[in-house]
C-alpha cells in the first residue's frame, strides 16, 4: 500500500491533532463498551484513561515502530465476569474483585512476557510454520466478518427509547456515505480524516432530527440522547479500579480466589496471543514491512502484555491491538506513529474532560455503526488480501481456509467453566490443527496430475 505518511514520518501539529481524534474516535466506541457491559461500577473514563496509558506503554516498548492502538479487550469480558463472580462466591466484597481484575490482568501479561522470552530464544520462524498465509489470511478476515452484526446492530439501533429505525438507518448511511465520499474523492487533509468528517455529518443529521422531534412532539424522530452533557462538570478524576478496590479490597483476597482468577485469565492469554499474531500480520501487510521482524515479536508481545496491565491497573480492562485502529491506518494510508502517540496522550486528557467524556457519550450508535461497517469491513479484505496468494487447487490449503471460515462465520465459541474460547479463537485454533494434521500431503508433479 502506498502509505501517505511512514511509520517514522511526523505531520505537522496541526495535522497530528486531527489524526489523534480521527483515531480516537474510530476506538473509542469499542472501549468504553467493555466497561459499561461489566458494570459494578466501572466507568468509561477509566477505561479511557487505561487504553491510553496502555498503548503509550506498547510504543514505548515498541520504539514507537508499529503504529496500533491498544484498548479495552472483550475476549476477557468472561474472565472480568468471574473475577467478581468469583469474589461473591467465596463471601469476599466486591473491593476484591477490583483487585481481581487487576491480578488477573497481571497474570495474563505474565503468559506474553514468558512467550516473549520464548520467542527470544527460538526466533520467530516457527510461528510462521505455525500460522501461514492459509492460516492468517482467513482468520483476520474472520475477526471483520465477526464483528459485522456489531456494525449492522448499531447501525440500527437508536441511543433513546422511541426513535425510529429508520431514523437511525438514514443517520448511519449518511455517516458511511460521507466517509466513502471523503476517502475516495477528498483533497489532502479530506482523505485523511474521512472519520472524523464522517461522524460529524451523521452527528449533524441526528441532531437536526431530534430538533424536528422536539417541534413536532415526536419521540420516532429523536435517536440521540444529549443527557450525559447535562450537570457534567468541567473536570473530574476517573473511577480508576486501583482505588475502587482500595486497601481493604487487596487484603481480602484468599489464594483460593488467585487460583479461580489464574483459571479465568490465563487460558484467554494464550486466546488473545493467536489474534495478536494476526492483527501484527494484518499490519505488516498494511504498512509494507514485517513487524515481526521489526520492531521484533518480542517486543510487540512485551507492549502488548505490560500494556494490559497498566490498563487493567487504571481502567479494570486488559488491553488489545484494535482492527479498528488498524483499519484506519489502511484507510487513511496514515501509518504515522504520532497519530497514535497523539491518540494514546488524547485519551488520558479526555478522561478528565467531563464534557468531552460526555460528547464522546452522546455520539448515536447508528452514527458509530455507520463508520464500523467500513472499519470492519475493511479488516475482512485486508484478510483476504493476504489469502490471495495461497493455492487453492491443493486439498490442504482448501480445507485449512473452509474449516476457519465456516467456524468463525457461523460463531463458533466453547467455554470450559469459567473459560470461554471465543469465535476467532475457535477458528484459528481449528484452523492450525487441520494443517498439522494434513503436513503430509504428497506434492503432485504436473505430469502426475495430468496423468490422473
Amino acid at each position: 500500500m502506498d502509505l501517505i505518511y511512514g511509520i517514522k514520518d511526523k505531520p505537522k501539529a496541526g495535522k497530528v491533532i486531527l489524526f489523534a481524534l480521527q483515531q480516537l474516535l474510530a476506538i473509542m466506541a469499542a472501549t468504553i463498551a467493555v466497561p459499561a457491559v461489566v458494570g459494578h461500577n466501572l466507568s468509561a473514563s477509566a477505561a479511557l484513561f487505561g487504553a491510553g496509558v496502555g498503548s503509550i506503554v506498547y510504543l514505548l516498548f515498541t520504539k514507537g515502530s508499529s503504529p496500533v492502538f491498544l484498548g479495552s479487550s472483550f475476549a476477557f469480558l468472561p474472565s472480568m465476569f468471574s473475577a467478581f463472580a468469583g469474589a461473591a462466591t467465596l463471601g469476599l466484597t466486591e473491593q476484591a474483585g477490583y483487585w481481581g481484575l487487576i491480578i488477573g490482568a497481571l497474570m495474563a501479561g505474565l503468559v506474553y512476557v514468558i512467550i516473549a522470552i520464548v520467542v527470544k530464544c527460538c526466533g520467530v520462524n516457527w510461528i510462521s510454520k505455525l500460522m501461514p498465509p492459509v492460516i492468517i489470511g482467513p482468520t483476520v478476515a474472520i475477526i471483520g466478518l465477526s464483528l459485522s452484526g456489531n456494525a449492522v446492530g448499531d447501525l440500527m439501533k437508536s441511543n433513546i427509547e422511541g426513535g425510529s429505525v429508520y431514523i437511525c438507518l438514514m443517520c448511519g448511511l449518511v455517516t458511511l456515505a460521507v466517509t466513502m465520499l471523503c476517502a475516495t474523492y477528498g483533497k489532502k487533509m479530506g482523505k485523511l480524516i474521512p472519520f472524523i468528517i464522517g461522524i460529524l455529518a451523521g452527528y449533524l443529521v441526528a441532531s437536526i432530527f431530534a430538533m424536528l422531534g422536539k417541534a413536532t412532539n415526536s419521540s420516532e424522530l429523536t435517536v440521540i440522547n444529549y443527557s450525559a452533557l447535562k450537570n457534567c462538570g468541567l473536570f473530574a478524576l476517573p473511577k480508576f479500579t486501583f482505588l475502587l478496590g482500595g486497601g481493604e479490597g487487596l487484603k481480602a483476597v484468599t489464594g483460593k480466589y488467585l487460583i479461580a482468577i489464574f483459571a479465568a485469565y490465563v487460558p484467554v492469554a494464550f486466546v488473545v496471543f493467536a489474534e495478536h499474531l494476526a492483527d501484527h500480520k494484518n499490519l505488516s501487510t498494511i504498512v509494507g514491512q514485517d513487524l515481526l521482524e521489526n520492531p521484533g515479536l518480542t517486543r510487540t508481545l512485551l507492549g502488548d502484555g505490560v500494556g494490559s496491565i497498566a490498563g487493567a491497573f487504571f481502567g479494570g480492562c486488559p488491553n488489545t491491538t484494535y482492527g479498528e485502529s488498524i483499519a484506519c491506518v489502511a484507510i487513511t494510508r496514515n501509518a504515522s506513529t504520532v497519530s497514535i502517540w497523539g491518540c494514546a496522550i488524547a485519551c488520558i486528557i479526555f478522561s478528565m474532560i467531563s464534557p468531552l467524556v460526555a460528547f464522546l457519550e452522546t455520539i448515536p450508535s447508528c452514527v458509530m455503526g455507520g463508520v464500523c461497517i467500513a472499519l470492519y469491513g475493511f479488516i475482512a479484505v485486508s484478510g483476504f488480501k493476504i489469502f490471495q496468494t495461497v493455492d487453492l487447487n491443493k486439498n490442504r490449503n482448501l480445507f485449512v481456509a473452509s474449516i476457519i471460515f465456516i467456524t468463525g462465520v457461523g460463531g463458533m465459541v466453547v467455554s470450559f467453566g469459567a473459560v470461554e474460547i471465543r469465535t476467532v479463537a475457535c477458528a484459528l485454533i481449528l484452523g492450525i490443527l487441520t494443517n498439522v494434521m494434513l503436513s503430509g500431503e504428497k506434492e503432485e508433479t504436473p505430469e502426475e496430475a495430468k496423468a490422473e
